[in-house]
């Protein structure tokens, strides 16, 4: 089925839009109201509107008035508007989410058509799309198998079609596949193959992802593929270097679990944390890097002038330089039953692949920092009501203020202060939660049907050797602070250097880093001619 371009106003002809949009059905209404009962059709027919480009000045009513209304019907549908008025502000208090705004005093070809470009690209690049007819994942809403097999697909990029048990009854009758009981979830392949309940790793070999080396020796080693290890493996390759990059999980790191990130450089309308994961490995591995995933480092070693890493399946790959970008995973929350109900119902992240299931339903996010208030945005375009769970007195200090901005313009995101999760309760998924005012004590019960935690990092670093210097927190220390007892060069550690000569630590696992995106790749990419600075002290 074709997905649909809508326009509303009279601002192109959708002849121009339909003949430089070939792969999109242009549908074009001139009235708001008009629209609206277009996109109620569209919606009833299930088709696919995936962006709305609208005038302000329509003849029956205001552009923000028509998108407020037009999200209730297409909620995923990314959203344009087009105003003669450069200010934003004179737009008023906008209470939807606009993803691109756009005058019509600048040339089309200079700036309005490259930004609908890119919003019709992060569409066609990570979107999954319930009409694809490849893979099909069939299981229980509530499972956590289900959740981490849809999590896996979904950052990876790769299609699939979700087939919820209960709603689909028919697809019980996979329960018997040649007369065994299949464990749920199940997965169909075009190729007529099925798995049930896989491993990720069973998973990642079906698909044909590269988990094993073909070569035995790097010049450099990367560990983790967040922004900072990704930008290594680019620089690293590019300028000649035997590269390989080791994720154990999904390439990204926590910046690919984020809905949008809106302050990276060069890109205006922002960017799917998952399409900057995908566009950053495909750029490494086209350049030359080798990226093993998903695969873990269990071990480390130094015989000089090598560096050996054991991998969890028990071989070994050996380098001249390896660059620790292991980030941080999210702190957990010390609540009773929340670890039995994590993957049905809480999880620790954004999980986008969850969004459609909150429709309409009651959702909570914990945490002050960008990451929790990027995900309150995401999910407030499909949920009844978004609640930001905050332990401190306020957000001011912790959240960038664009965000802060857009979230008091949501009239479905409620911000509480100094309010924390007390409990949870559910049989076999989340149902309800205690809330606490922690500054007088006060609990209540609410009802909940998804609760997304960001509360901080804790480094991955315990299985680190002790030789590595790490502060209070486990922080890798790098450059002078890295200049331990052992260090037994004549020079002083370089400036991402560890403790241990050639090794170098990126991104937010190292100490004093600046939790930014940014700051992470710039990390990765000055790693690299670091390293070409230590590989010419070992000739």
């Amino acid at each position: 089925m074709q997905q649909v371009f809508f326009t509303v106003g009279k601002t192109f002809s959708p002849l121009d839009l339909a003949s430089r949009y070939r792969e999109y059905q242009v549908i074009q209404c001139q009235r708001g109201d008009q629209a609206l009962d277009m996109l109620l059709s569209l919606r009833q027919l299930q088709v696919p509107v995936v962006l709305l480009m609208v005038d302000q000045h329509l003849p029956d009513m205001a552009g923000v008035t028509f998108l407020e209304q037009a999200k209730h019907h297409v909620p995923t549908a990314k959203c344009l508007l087009v105003t003669d008025q450069q200010a934003p502000e004179s737009l008023g208090v906008l209470h939807v989410k606009v993803d691109a705004l756009l005058s019509t005093c600048v040339p089309p070809e200079d700036f309005f058509f490259p930004v609908l470009d890119a919003l019709l690209s992060q569409e066609r690049d990570v979107a999954c799309s319930p009409l694809f007819h490849g893979i099909r994942v069939t299981g229980h809403r509530w499972s956590a198998a289900s959740h981490q097999v849809k999590d896996f697909l979904a950052r990876h990029a790769i299609p699939f079609q979700w087939v919820d048990l209960e709603t689909h009854s028919e697809a019980r009758q996979m329960v018997e596949h040649g007369g065994a009981p299949l464990q749920f979830p199940i997965l169909q392949f075009s190729d007529g193959s099925v798995l049930s309940q896989p491993t990720l790793a069973q998973l990642a070999e079906k698909l044909g992802l590269t988990m094993h080396s073909e070569i035995p020796f790097y010049d450099l080693i990367i560990i983790g593929a967040g922004p900072a290890g990704l930008a290594s493996a680019v620089y690293g390759a590019s300028e000649g270097l035997r590269t390989a990059v080791i994720e154990r999980d999904v390439p990204g790191g926590q910046a690919g679990m984020s809905s949008r990130i809106e302050n990276y450089l060069g890109f205006p309308i922002g960017l799917p944390g998952a399409e900057l994961a995908i566009r950053g490995s495909a750029q490494a591995a086209r350049l030359g890097a080798h990226m093993l995933s998903p695969q873990e480092v269990v071990g480390m070693r130094v015989a000089d002038p090598y560096r050996y890493v054991t991998l969890a399946d028990g071989s070994e790959l050996g380098c001249y330089a390896l660059v620790l970008a292991t980030g941080v995973s999210y702190r957990t929350l010390a609540v009773p039953d929340l670890d039995r109900l994590t993957g049905s119902g809480v999880y620790y992240g954004a999980a986008m692949t969850e969004a459609a299931a909150c429709q309409g339903r009651q959702v909570f996010v914990v945490g002050g920092a960008n990451s929790a208030g990027q995900a309150a945005l995401y999910f407030a375009d499909y949920a009844q009501h978004v609640t930001l769970l905050v332990r401190g007195a306020s957000l001011e200090e912790s959240m960038s203020s664009y965000l802060l901005q857009e979230i008091a313009l949501r009239d479905n995101i409620t911000v509480e202060t100094h309010t924390e999760v007390a409990s949870c309760f559910g049989e076999e998924h989340l149902e309800h939660l205690r809330l606490r005012e922690n500054t007088t004590g006060t609990e209540r019960l609410v009802e909940a049907a998804a609760l997304f935690i960001f509360i901080g990092a804790t480094p991955s670093t315990s299985w680190l050797p002790d030789a590595f210097l790490r502060d209070q927190a486990g922080f890798v220390l790098t450059g002078p602070q890295a200049k331990g007892d052992q260090w037994s060069l004549d020079r002083d550690p370089l400036l991402l250097e560890t403790s241990i000569p050639g090794i170098f630590a990126v991104g937010d696992v190292r100490a004093a880093s600046i939790k930014r995106v940014a700051s992470a790749t710039g990390d990765g990419a000055v790693a690299v001619s670091l390293i070409h600075h230590y590989l010419g002290s070992l000739r």
